[in-house]
């Protein structure tokens, strides 16, 4: 009796291996960055909470933010990149920027990321 074998061929096994490294090293390097930006979520969303920010001026909501970005180790952005306007008479703070992450040699993923206080249930501005 002839027993046919069956299986991948090992070139096979290191095509499929390659691709999984690959696949690994995309989302270690992908991560990081998504991390800062739900911190840089989570500052701008407890900012929006915060009874005092409609009373705030531009200097006082950057600095508010760069206070927290130190405690959630936030390097990406500052309070100087904060796009700060009024809205139908609510302060809108927000956040635009994006980053480069090299992955491998001259290849690299530019994400751009956007968060902002609009949306939420930030209270009205003083005085309108």
């Amino acid at each position: 009796m002839k027993k046919n074998q069956q299986g991948m061929t090992f070139l096979g096994v290191t095509f499929v291996g390659m691709i999984v490294v690959f696949g690994a090293i995309l989302v270690m390097k992908l991560i990081p960055p998504y991390l800062e930006f739900w911190s840089v979520q989570k500052i701008i969303g407890v900012m929006a909470k915060d009874s005092g920010l409609p009373e705030m001026t531009t200097a006082q909501v950057r600095a508010s933010f760069d206070k927290r970005a130190v405690v959630d180790n936030v390097n990406v952005i500052s309070g100087k990149d904060l796009e700060i306007s009024k809205e139908r008479g609510q302060l809108v703070v927000a956040a635009n920027y994006s980053v480069t992450v090299p992955i491998v040699g001259n290849l690299s993923a530019l994400i751009a990321f956007q968060a902002t206080t609009q949306g939420t249930k930030a209270a009205k501005m003083v005085g309108e």
